[in-house]
This record gives structure tokens, C-alpha cells and sequence, in this order.
């Protein structure tokens, strides 16, 4: 889907991520780049931390991990922010596997 890997890194098994998010969205989704980061939209609204919860959910899903797997490194209160997916299970979006230089 998207060629640019600005937006994702490798750290050992984790993958970090960095995304820019639209809350209010109709649908979740991955979307275009935005400059050094991925577009994502979500349809939870940026209240008492809705949308960064929903978009916990919507990664752990989209890489095969549980929740607790993905963490918000930085960009709490941001619409860039930083994510780490542990060891994910799952890859999207033509992330290069670099634990074994696999493309999905």
C-alpha cells in the first residue's frame, strides 16, 4: 500500500511507528503519508483518551498483538505520535521484516 518507510523503524523485534492521527474519521483506517509519518483515521474523538485507545486497539489488531504489546511512546496529547508495536506477529502495509528481510 504505501512505498515510503519513513514512517516505521526497527528496534531489535520491535517495530516503531510513527503515525499522524484523524480522530472523527467514518472508519478505522490506514491512509497516505503525511511527511515523515503515516496517516491513520479513527473514529473515536480526541476526548478523555478515546482515540488514542481506539488507536492501540486498531494497531494490536492490525499487527497480531494484544494490547499490552503496543505502546505509545510518545504524542500523548499530539496527533504525530510514536508507537511501539513488541515483536509483532502480523505485518501490513509493506513493512519490510527486517528480522528476516521478508516483505509483507
Amino acid at each position: 500500500m504505501v512505498d515510503s518507510a519513513d514512517w516505521y523503524r526497527w528496534e531489535g523485534n520491535d517495530l516503531l511507528l510513527r503515525l499522524r492521527v484523524q480522530p472523527r474519521a467514518g472508519r478505522n483506517a490506514f491512509a497516505e503519508p503525511f511527511g515523515d509519518a503515516l496517516k491513520v483515521k479513527l473514529k473515536a474523538p480526541p476526548i478523555d483518551g478515546r482515540a488514542n485507545a481506539e488507536l492501540l486497539r486498531f494497531i494490536a489488531e492490525s499487527f497480531g498483538v494484544s494490547y499490552s504489546a503496543v505502546d505509545l511512546v510518545s504524542g500523548l496529547q499530539s496527533r504525530t505520535k510514536q508507537l511501539r508495536v513488541k515483536n509483532p506477529g502480523q505485518l501490513t502495509l509493506g513493512i519490510s521484516d527486517a528480522r528476516n528481510g521478508i516483505k509483507s
